[in-house]
């Protein structure tokens, strides 16, 4: 089994939100893109959040998440792990991203949101003792992941939108 990597950080320096995943699966590798499995809804909720058409460009995506002040990360650099799941990641093989030195340069954000659990944990594990003058908000999301399919997609995008979008209301 070989390690496989994270991507580089989609962000600008106005970002104010950093949504940090665990590690892209199987199909976001292959396809070198954020989210790429076709049954995770990440995109969809950016895409209905942030009103642009899902079947845009990766790159027209990407554009829509850094016009809206939102970074996005993994928080493991490297690992091994066996298919897409992050329950299969192996816990000795994990290395992580450089999140301290990431928001020193990125000094707007204030929020850190977790696409689901593993990432928050890995986060708490081996991140949060390094860094200073944190963010003021850490926020635990469920995850985007087709394994997830526990809960419904319109309770997923609610929560979603209440922690990026709290002041905004709908009929969600």
């Amino acid at each position: 089994m070989t390690y496989i990597f994270s991507f580089e950080p989609i962000a600008d320096h106005h970002a104010s939100v950093l949504i940090l995943g665990s590690m892209p699966g199987n199909a976001s590798l292959m396809a070198g893109k954020y989210y790429a499995h076709k049954q995770n809804v990440f995109w969809k909720i950016m895409a209905e959040l942030l009103q642009f058409e899902l079947n845009s460009s990766y790159e027209t995506r990407v554009q829509k998440l850094k016009s809206a002040h939102i970074a996005l990360w993994d928080v493991l650099r490297s690992c091994k792990r066996v298919g897409s799941l992050d329950s299969n990641i192996l816990p000795n093989s994990q290395t992580v991203n450089n999140l301290q030195h990431f928001l020193q340069q990125h000094h707007l954000i204030s929020k850190v949101c977790f696409n689901g659990s593993k990432a928050e944990n890995c986060f708490n594990r081996y991140v949060a003792k390094t860094i200073s003058g944190s963010p003021k908000q850490f926020i635990r999301l469920p995850s985007t992941s087709p394994a997830n399919a526990s809960i419904p997609y319109e309770k997923k995008l609610k929560i979603w939108q209440e922690a990026l979008f709290p002041s905004f209301r709908s009929n969600l």
